[in-house]
């Protein structure tokens, strides 16, 4: 004997934190998230430097960027294809904060709090110009990928 139907449908009460979006705006949502912290972080890293003469400057940066650059192609390049090889993989309609793993949110805190700890450390802010232009550096370039992505996405669609 079947048991009964029970005549109403049980709702989901966590369904409305989970708002479901076509997959390929992930890619956006992604592309967007990178950049803004990239710009942030290279921005900050300006205003840091702004005190010190232009040559200091151009040093600093410029370490930052060629670390920015090693970084992204023996490190986040990877990370980023990941990522887009993990979105794909998705079905059609996915949860909008699908845009990362579960363990990306916990990096994502990670660095938050270690940026939060350098910055309000006692080393000076000059020698934190190149972390910051680094990090914000491979962030802005990676953001790229998924930006490509987006539109590539987006133009099969139609």
């Amino acid at each position: 004997m079947e048991p009964p139907t029970p005549p109403y449908q049980l709702r989901d009460p966590w369904k409305k934190l989970h708002p479901a979006v076509p997959r390929h705006w992930l890619f956006l949502f992604a592309g967007l998230i990178w950049a803004a912290v990239g710009l942030l972080l290279c921005l900050r890293a300006l205003v840091w430097i702004a005190p010190f003469s232009l040559t200091t400057g151009f040093i600093l940066e410029g370490m930052g960027v060629l670390l920015a650059a090693a970084g992204y192609i023996y490190g986040f390049s990877k990370i980023a294809k990941k990522n887009i090889a993990r979105i794909q993989s998705l079905p059609e309609r996915v949860c909008a904060f699908a845009f990362t793993a579960w363990k990306g949110y916990v990096m994502i805190g990670l660095m938050v709090t270690i940026g939060i700890t350098l910055r309000n450390s006692a080393i000076p802010k000059e020698y934190l110009v190149i972390p910051y232009t680094a990090m914000g550096g491979m962030l802005l370039t990676g953001s790229r990928r998924f930006f490509a992505q987006f539109l590539s996405a987006t133009l099969q669609k139609r």
